[in-house]
Order: structure tokens, then sequence, then C-alpha cells
């Protein structure tokens, strides 16, 4: 089986939107940093130089490839990342191998089985 990460920069606010989309789209589970901070295009604001940036939330997904694409165009869908510059972004990368997911790869197997 080969897996793909989905790695996800959210405000968190809209964590556990995403989270519960992810999951509905097939994602088992997920790993979250929370605290995390970042920079685009536009520099944040400050008022008397405090920062009014929000907090940021990373979120990690290990998914089987075959629903990655699916589980990310929901996230952008649910965290309005294309409609709302500077909410979040998400993308996927290639995994080459994983260990400890015994108990996903059997429900997964089902879950893409179905699809196939």
């Amino acid at each position: 089986m080969r897996f793909k990460m989905i790695v996800v920069f959210s405000e968190d606010d809209e964590t556990n939107a995403i989270m519960k989309t992810a999951r509905k789209a097939g994602a088992t589970g997920a790993t979250v940093i929370n605290n995390a901070r970042g920079e685009g295009l536009e520099k944040s604001k400050t008022f008397f130089g405090l920062s009014l940036e929000t907090q940021r939330d990373v979120l990690l997904f290990l998914v089987e490839e075959h629903l990655s694409r699916h589980i990310l165009e929901e996230i952008a869908r649910v965290g309005k990342f294309d409609e709302r510059p500077g909410t979040g972004i998400a993308f996927q990368i290639d995994v080459e191998d994983a260990v400890g997911v015994t108990r996903q790869v059997n429900k997964i197997s089902n879950d893409v089985k179905e699809l196939l």
C-alpha cells in the first residue's frame, strides 16, 4: 500500500472542521501541532508592536494515495483556502515507507476496494 502525507497549515479555529471533513473523506486520523506561525506574501499587521496574526495549527495526515486528492480538495474547500487568502494552505507529498500503521491499512484496504 502506498501513502501520501497531507500537510495542512490552518487557523486554529478551523482545525476541528478540517479534521471532521478529512475523516469523512477517508482520513483515519492526524497529528496536530499547535502554535505554529508563519508569514505569507504580506506581513502581519501590528498594533503598538504586537502582532495581530491568528494562531495556526499544522495538521499531518498519512493517507492512502487513491484517497489523497479527494481529501486534499475537501480540506481546501472547508478551510476556504482559495476563497480567502491567508487562511491556510495544504499540500501532499509522497511517502516512501511507513510503519506503525497496520490497523489503518486494514480499514483503508476495505475503503479503497469499494472505490475501485
